[in-house]
């Protein structure tokens, strides 16, 4: 009896266990049957050995985007290198444009060990060095000619419906400030930089429309007579 008691206490002990804890639902017939024929035990759920939890995930909170004022444009990124004693550094620039479609828009370039930090920056310092543009409804009030270095660019006021005439980077300063209509062109370099810089040497010497002092011009232009008339 006592070689009985002895087995069966070497049986449980086999017993799969959950958590530390024997499994004292099963009986012990049954479990020691199956290890006799090579068959694990059956092993019933219990309710208080873990915590149920539901299968089913819960569908992802989708962030509303909020709808940002200012127009966002990358002209450029660059991959740039710095030599120094303990070797290269790698790092990318951004050169980014913003602007408001009111009148005000500004760019930067910024640099960083990732893209997205690149940009991130850019955007951030171009933000705070917006500038205010004087325009005449959808153009320019007059024609003027901006530089920087060897680039020269040519801004031109247009009548409605000819659109935005440039290249990437000149349109998408005129995009930031709000020009729908305007005919310009580039002269002697095409570097994006110098080109948004020239562009906004332009655009900043603009001189502010008047539209009573331009209808006081127009009608003293009309009342002074022909000289064949004289």
């Amino acid at each position: 009896m006592v070689d009985i008691d002895k087995d069966l206490k070497r049986k449980k002990k086999i017993l799969p266990v959950v958590k530390g804890k024997e499994r004292s639902d099963v009986p012990v017939d049954e479990a020691l049957a199956a290890t006799e024929e090579g068959v694990a035990a059956p092993v019933e759920e219990q309710g208080g050995g873990r915590n149920k939890r539901d299968t089913g995930r819960r569908p992802p909170r989708r962030r509303e985007a909020e709808a940002s004022e200012f127009v966002e444009k990358v002209l450029a990124i660059k991959r740039v290198t710095k030599v120094t004693k303990g070797g290269k550094k790698i790092a990318f620039s951004a050169l980014v444009v913003v602007g408001n479609e009111q009148g005000k828009v500004g760019f930067a370039i910024e640099k960083a060990g990732e893209v997205a930090s690149a940009i991130k920056k850019s955007l951030g310092k171009a933000k705070k060095s917006m500038v205010l543009i004087h325009l005449k409804g959808t153009t320019i009030p007059h024609e003027i000619i901006g530089r920087c270095g060897a680039a020269q660019v040519l801004l031109k006021p247009a009548g409605d419906g000819t659109g935005v005439i440039a290249s990437g980077a000149i349109r998408a300063v005129c995009d930031g400030a709000g020009i729908r209509n305007i005919l310009t062109k580039c002269h002697r370099s095409n570097n994006p930089l110098n080109v948004v810089k020239a562009t906004f040497d332009g655009l900043m010497r603009l001189k502010r429309f008047n539209q009573s002092t331009a209808q006081e011009n127009v009608a003293a232009v009309a009342a002074v007579p022909d000289a064949g008339q004289a």
